[in-house]
């Protein structure tokens, strides 16, 4: 455990953030699940509407680091292909 003011107060900011970034990684998880669920019911404006909020979602992701830009850029591609594909 620190024993410095400020090393405290930084391991409290860093248990903060490392909560957020999880929580916005699960957001991620669950709107890709969201959008293979409307795929495999082939709802077509569900899987739209998901994919739309879920790039979304993944972007926001990338530009604070949590989500690695080719893995966003792969992802994406292939809930795309996939509902282009539903039609």
């Amino acid at each position: 455990m620190a024993n410095i003011k400020s090393s405290k107060k930084a391991i409290k900011v860093i248990a903060k953030k490392t909560e957020g970034n999880h929580e916005f990684a699960a957001r991620v998880k669950n709107n890709i699940k969201e959008c293979e669920k409307a795929i495999a019911a082939n709802d077509t404006a569900a899987a739209q509407d998901a994919v739309k909020k879920l790039q979304k979602n993944i972007d926001k992701a990338v530009s604070k680091g949590i989500v690695k830009k080719n893995t966003a850029d792969r992802e994406k591609s292939r809930l795309n292909k996939k509902v282009k594909d539903m039609k």
